[in-house]
């Protein structure tokens, strides 16, 4: 497979006759662990890996078509299912007046919020990259955007293949409290992973608002777990995809200094159906103590009606954030939270920064700390695995 792509891309260079631009990252991550696991298999304290993501981009026809391939790998030291391989995208696109086609695998986010992202629902999540939900695989798709300067734009999307979520495995740190067996996973749609999914995203900004308007069915994204006993005498989780129809909502105002943000969906499937959203603001103080440094103060309320049947975390909780944005020639971030359970005494303590070293090299650190997690909560399984994550990547 890697050998036909790579030589699909000679082809198509040669074929184009145009300038291309090869670009990427190549980057070491250290995770350091400060407590034993809850379970002896899982390693103790130190995690390492290597990750790669080069990209490839041509464009010809007066830039009305491009094509670009970025395909994405990690090598782990300590879990095995965290070594993998992904095309995040591998895309031809026609651009026109008032359209746009999309062929191939893409990678794509809708949402505005910062503590969690509801409307986002094409792509999957690569669940052994972080645990904050934003790495995504990459999803075969044919996409056509109608656009319209005075309506907005209508993206249309056939979803020409499922992916499945990629777990920890039975040595790894992060995981559910009994590993999740992928080989065993089952659908409710009798043709599994090749069902064919929709969704439509109609978004438009007006004057300071900025509106989008989606809609989803196929196979959900979000599996069931559900309790086996494997052929060893061990007890497994075995993913469940069921069918889904997803009506999402996004909405982010501007006035002033303030940014209002608001995601909320409505889903249902056989199984169930429930109502959720987040919403709330972030305040920027711009130039404090007459610097270049502008501070911002973010809240928002994370809500979901099934209460503490939801297989979300957050049904009931409380984000209070701060990002400090340095405006520096190295672009020196910080953004820094806690997410409060109102119902019970949890918390979820986060921070994530990152700062440019010279011209291509970027460091990024981040942690993650659990406190006082419920039984009931599904964190509650690693609520010993508080953490600090280092990563320097060099860009080319």
């Amino acid at each position: 497979m890697k050998r036909l792509i790579f030589s699909f891309l000679i082809f198509f260079y040669a074929a184009t006759g145009f300038a291309s631009e090869f670009s990427g990252y190549i980057a070491i991550e250290w995770r350091g662990f400060n407590q034993a696991p809850l379970d002896n298999r899982q390693f103790e304290h130190n995690q390492f890996s290597l990750s790669l993501q080069p990209e490839f981009y041509t464009s010809w026809d007066n830039d009305h078509q491009s094509f670009t391939f970025v395909p994405y790998a990690r090598i782990d030291q300590q879990d095995s299912e965290r070594t993998h391989f992904d095309i995040r995208e591998l895309t031809w696109m026609k651009v026109a007046e008032k359209w746009e086609l999309r062929l191939g695998i893409r990678k794509l986010f809708w949402g505005v919020t910062e503590s969690q992202h509801l409307v986002d629902i094409i792509n999957q999540t690569d669940a052994v990259e972080n645990t904050d939900g934003e790495d995504k695989l990459g999803q075969p798709m044919v996409n056509l955007a109608l656009i319209d300067s005075n309506w907005g734009t209508l993206d249309l999307f056939v979803l020409t293949g499922f992916r499945e979520r990629t777990f920890a495995g039975v040595d790894g740190r992060l995981r559910t409290p009994f590993p999740v067996d992928t080989d065993a996973a089952q659908y409710e749609s009798s043709r599994e992973e090749k069902h064919i999914d929709w969704a439509a995203r109609w978004q438009q900004t007006l004057g300071d608002w900025e509106l989008g308007l989606s809609y989803f069915q196929g196979t959900g994204r979000d599996p069931l777990l559900l309790p086996k006993t494997d052929a060893a005498g061990e007890t497994v989780l075995t993913p469940y995809y069921e069918q889904i129809r997803q009506t999402g909502l996004d909405v982010q105002w501007i006035y002033e200094d303030w940014l209002w943000k608001l995601e909320a969906i409505h889903r249902d499937s056989d199984r169930q159906n429930f109502f959720a959203a987040t919403g709330g603001f972030e305040y920027t103080f711009v130039g404090i103590m007459d610097s270049s440094w502008d501070l911002g103060l973010i809240s928002e309320y994370l809500y979901d009606d099934r209460d503490d049947n939801a297989s979300s975390a957050f049904q009931n909780d409380l984000f209070v954030g701060l990002r400090l944005t340095l405006n520096d020639a190295q672009s020196s971030e910080l953004l820094m939270g806690v997410i409060q359970d109102l119902d019970h005494n949890g918390r979820l303590f986060s921070l994530e920064a990152s700062r440019r070293l010279g011209q291509s090299f970027k460091l990024t650190v981040e942690a993650r700390l659990f406190s006082d997690i419920a039984q009931s909560d599904p964190f509650y399984s690693v609520r010993d695995d508080d953490h600090i994550q280092v990563e320097l990547a060099w860009y080319f």
